[in-house]
């Protein structure tokens, strides 16, 4: 099924949207990677307030590349979602309502995602360029001597994305590939 929602997300949202779901996102989102995610791991164990309110939030796993002159930002592809999952659970725990990336998560996330009822979309790798065309700002808000893993608040309209895992925990990498397995 194809929807149409705006982020932040709102929990009814959230339980609306069933693994498989092609959604396009409008409003804010924020970026982090492995060195933004290891500084926010970091922070929150030094006692330290996070650089961004995670709570509501959707953070896109991306590192863009430099933007061509006019646009406001270059290719932003996504990046393997498993390589933050050692962070995830603690974000989730304290109110984030989603995330972006691809690839599979691990069973901790999966269990952080079911427990705090959030959502993990999947975007399409190997798209940056494509999916650049869906955002229309960029700020650094965060770790900006990270360079292209700065923290950034984007704004989007209609970025395309598929639920990959829904806050029930089920998960489409799975269900696919026993579909395509005949099971």
């Amino acid at each position: 099924m194809e929807k149409h929602i705006n982020v932040p997300l709102s929990k009814e949202d959230i339980e609306a949207l069933r693994a498989g779901d092609y959604v396009y996102l409008t409003g804010t989102i924020y970026t982090a990677r492995d060195a933004a995610h290891k500084r926010m791991q970091e922070a929150l164990d030094a006692g330290e307030k996070l650089p961004v309110d995670v709570n509501g939030n959707v953070i896109y796993y991306m590192g863009p590349s430099p933007a061509r002159e006019g646009r406001p930002i270059g290719s932003a592809g996504p990046t393997t979602a498993s390589r933050m999952d050692k962070y995830t659970p603690a974000l989730l725990d304290l109110g984030m309502s989603g995330m972006i990336g691809k690839g599979r998560r691990s069973a901790a996330v999966k269990d952080a995602v079911v427990r705090n009822g959030a959502i993990y979309f999947a975007a399409v790798g190997g798209a940056g360029a494509l999916l650049s065309k869906s955002i229309v700002s960029s700020e650094i808000v965060a770790y900006e001597d990270l360079g292209t893993e700065a923290i950034r608040k984007l704004t989007v309209k209609n970025f395309p994305v598929i639920v990959c895992m829904d806050r029930k925990g089920n998960d489409l990498y799975e269900t696919a590939a026993k579909e395509y397995q005949g099971e």
